[in-house]
């Protein structure tokens, strides 16, 4: 049967089906300090989670590490491996004194063996329950309940059921309110499911903010999922458009394995790089602030607030509305000059640039600082740090952005470039649409042109105000080449806006 509808009551189906979907959380993360990081990891299980730890030891100044919790997964029932992740922080230690040469705040090796810690050690909900409580399930309610401002991010790399064994605790020994306040300390990014305990954890705990590519406890699924974007191109066959020269063994031996004591113990993987990883990318200072909210968008992928399939509510994680013709989906022009359009690309968009800078501190584990490359220092209208910088236009309007005092402390040249992410800011409602001039120099001017961009379909109105992020990137010439990111957002006022 053809369905046959005049334009405007087509106009209102289609306005009725947008504002049927889930409102997102209006809440931006804002904090002064590192962000605070738990990882419960199937170490051991198989090279991957090896090589995120060595990683994650590398940008251990940029952390508060709270807890690092070895425990189980679908690969890994009934054994859990501790030792390894001490092994790896006892190399880490070796390398401390040259790593306080390039930067400060890094960790005694002491203070992280003693946050290692033994989680659940069989499988999944089976392993719950009263009186199973684990090193590891204790370590998180304690950081659950330290009085801090920053949100405790907790980064799933296998099973998440010493998670919901400590969610089980928590909701034991406190009231309802207090177990709000809790709750809304805690940050999940868990890297698809790996048991049965996700799931459980999401219908139980529906106030829980939680970032997953929802599975089944296999590998079923992960073709899909966004995290694969990291490296999974040529095992997956997801990575249409990707340069997969800085995640092959070749690379990873002559920029990873060869520098120094922690390089030694970075393996080969078995099928992809680091698939763990980025569920603490987007934590990184390197001025994209992507984890002040998911669909901002940096090294760790971006992802949309909706319900999908099988689900009970809303959670951080991938797919959209079609209807504007954006989701949690990137458009990224690739290696062979073609645009293409993944969940895969919201993150190997970046590869160059988080490669070169994992490849450089790890040069910073062997050499002084003299003979080591060091990110530029971005200043933008004369504001330095990281933080993104927020502004107001009208529409019509033009804004010139200026980051010529920008820096780099080796003494290189440096070069700009600016770009409108069009997909990010998504769950603020209007995407607007802007023009940049001089995107490739330290002055870009950046006109409004609407406060939302062309939908598919011309007959969805326009209400209310838009939002744009646009992105510098300054990148030195050293070797290998870092580059250092501010966020600029442009909330952008419609016709009729004050």
């Amino acid at each position: 049967m053809r369905l046959r509808i005049g334009a405007v009551a087509f106009s209102g189906f289609v306005t009725s089906m947008l504002m049927a979907q889930p409102i997102p959380p209006a809440q931006v993360d804002s904090f002064s300090g590192k962000p605070r990081v738990v990882v419960i990891s199937d170490i051991g299980n198989e090279p991957d989670d090896q090589m995120s730890f060595v990683r994650l030891l590398m940008y251990s100044n940029e952390f508060d590490i709270e807890a690092m919790i070895a425990t189980t997964s679908t690969w890994q029932r009934e054994k859990t491996h501790p030792e390894t992740m001490r092994e790896l922080i006892d190399a880490y230690g070796e390398v401390r004194p040259n790593l306080l040469l390039h930067a400060k705040g890094w960790p005694e090796a002491a203070e992280l063996r003693d946050r290692v810690h033994t989680g659940q050690s069989a499988y999944g909900m089976g392993a719950t329950g009263k009186g199973k409580s684990s090193e590891g399930s204790k370590a998180i309610v304690q950081a659950m309940e330290r009085e801090d401002r920053r949100p405790l991010w907790t980064c799933i790399w296998g099973g998440a059921g010493t998670l919901a064994q400590a969610l089980m605790d928590a909701k034991a020994a406190h009231t309802p309110e207090e177990m709000k306040k809790l709750l809304a300390r805690v940050r999940v990014y868990s890297i698809s499911d790996q048991d049965d305990a996700g799931p459980w954890i999401r219908k139980e705990f529906p106030e829980l903010f939680y970032i997953v590519s929802p599975s089944t406890p296999t590998s079923g699924e992960y073709a899909a999922a966004t995290w694969t974007g990291i490296s999974g191109d040529k095992y997956y066959r997801n990575g249409e458009g990707a340069d997969a020269t800085t995640v092959t063994n070749e690379w990873l031996e002559a920029n990873i394995r060869n520098k120094g004591p922690l390089g030694k113990k970075y393996p080969k993987f078995m099928f992809i790089m680091e698939g763990d990883t980025p569920s603490f990318l987007n934590l990184i200072a390197n001025g994209l602030e992507a984890y002040r909210r998911p669909d901002w968008g940096g090294w760790g992928g971006r992802y949309v607030y909706r319900q999908p399939y099988g689900e009970t509510h809303e959670i951080w994680t991938q797919g959209g509305d079609e209807f504007k013709r954006v989701d949690s989906r990137d458009t990224v022009v690739g290696m062979d000059g073609k645009e293409h359009t993944s969940d895969q690309a919201t993150i190997w968009r970046w590869r160059e640039a988080f490669q070169n800078d994992f490849a450089a501190r790890m040069r910073w584990t062997v050499a002084d600082y003299k003979h080591a490359n060091h990110n530029p220092t971005v200043v933008v209208n004369g504001k330095g740090g990281t933080e993104s910088i927020e502004m107001d236009m009208q529409v019509g309007q033009s804004i010139t952005l200026d980051a010529s005092q920008s820096s780099d402390p080796d003494g290189q040249a440096i070069h700009y470039r600016w770009f409108h992410y069009g997909e990010a800011g998504l769950m603020d409602g209007n995407l607007a649409a802007v023009t940049l001039s001089g995107a490739d120099t330290a002055r870009v001017t950046v006109r409004a042109d609407g406060a939302c961009r062309p939908f598919w379909l011309p007959m969805i109105p326009c209400k209310g105000d838009g939002v744009a992020h646009v992105i510098l990137a300054v990148t030195d010439e050293g070797a290998p080449r870092l580059t250092s990111y501010r966020r600029v957002i442009l909330r952008v006022r419609g016709t009729g806006s004050k």
